[in-house]
């Protein structure tokens, strides 16, 4: 099971500047970026429901030129919730009563659906009085468009731009901006993994799309092409080690060349598309020995002519 909410946290932790530059460029001005502190995990417990809730990022930062301090609350909701501005509320109300800081409240919005405006106020009201109007700022990822962020040099855009607006037809298109994006921002080794991790896992392409994204990448210039392909690599050895990994398990049960075999079709379906069952026979014949080898291979293989060709040779 995929932890949405530590692929975000780590993402805007590791990132924390660039969100608040990227979103918020009127804060980024009174903020003074070099005296961040994350604060220690927060969990309060509610005891009417019997359950405990982790706050997720507390940034204490400091006024440009003040010796005064204020905090900044982050929250990612991967999935809508109708009672969010409540608890959003009770989480500043905690937090200031520890903490006696003005505290910035924002909340990024990252589920798929639904893509109707999620409220940025929490209100209690009665019919002559207004006793509380809770104001928060809302990102709401899948009300953004993605053409919007193409040209920001900033390192969230090019993660942050596979959870937007999506039109079918551009899913490739987007995943290779995303890409040549990142690829300019020369950044070191870990943060490319970690936003690389991030655009692959949340947008995953069909066998299809995945040819469609190859012949694009196939345009691009020879030297964006390399830092591209570096990245895409990554993606396909990390898929191929998973996917041994499954097909030994399967093995157990099933028997170990079965399992892997298994795991090298859907490998090969996902980078070239459907193989056609003339192709799936001479895959299916193949002895442990040379299953291993066609993995150790299969990074080297971008097309079916490719595939052929090995095949005829170890068959």
């Amino acid at each position: 099971m995929i932890s949405h909410d530590r692929i975000f946290k780590e993402l805007l932790t590791v990132f924390f500047i660039d969100f608040i530059e990227l979103f918020f460029p009127k804060v980024a001005n009174y903020l003074e970026k070099d005296g961040i502190v994350f604060l220690d995990k927060e969990v309060f417990t509610d005891v009417i429901k019997g359950e405990t809730h982790e706050v997720d990022i507390v940034v204490k930062g400091k006024f440009v030129g003040k010796e005064a301090f204020f905090l900044l609350h982050l929250e990612n909701q991967a999935q809508q919730q109708a009672d969010f501005g409540e608890r959003l509320f009770k989480y500043f109300a905690r937090l200031l009563e520890k903490y006696h800081l003005p505290i910035y409240p924002i909340v990024i919005f990252s589920f798929d659906s639904p893509k109707k405006q999620e409220p940025s106020n929490y209100k209690v009201t009665f019919p002559d009085l207004e006793v509380l109007s809770f104001n928060y700022q809302v990102i709401q990822l899948n009300r953004l468009d993605w053409k919007d962020f193409l040209n920001k040099p900033n390192p969230l855009a090019s993660p942050l731009m596979a959870k937007m607006q999506i039109a079918k037809a551009d899913r490739p298109k987007v995943k290779l901006e995303c890409l040549r994006m990142l690829a300019s921002l020369k950044l070191n080794p870990a943060k490319t993994r970690l936003i690389s991790g991030f655009i692959d896992t949340y947008l995953k392409l069909t066998a299809a799309e995945e040819t469609i994204l190859q012949q694009n990448i196939d345009k691009i210039n020879l030297v964006e092409k390399e830092v591209v392909m570096e990245i895409v690599t990554s993606w396909m050895q990390k898929g191929i080690e998973q996917g041994l990994q499954q097909g030994r398990q399967e093995g157990r049960q099933e028997g170990r060349q079965e399992g892997e075999i298994l795991i090298i079709k859907k490998l090969l379906n996902r980078k070239l598309g459907n193989l056609d069952s003339e192709i799936l026979e001479k895959i299916e014949k193949l002895d442990l020995a040379k299953i291993e080898e066609l993995a150790d291979a299969i990074l080297e293989i971008n097309n079916i002519s490719d595939l052929e060709n090995w095949l005829s040779k170890h068959n």
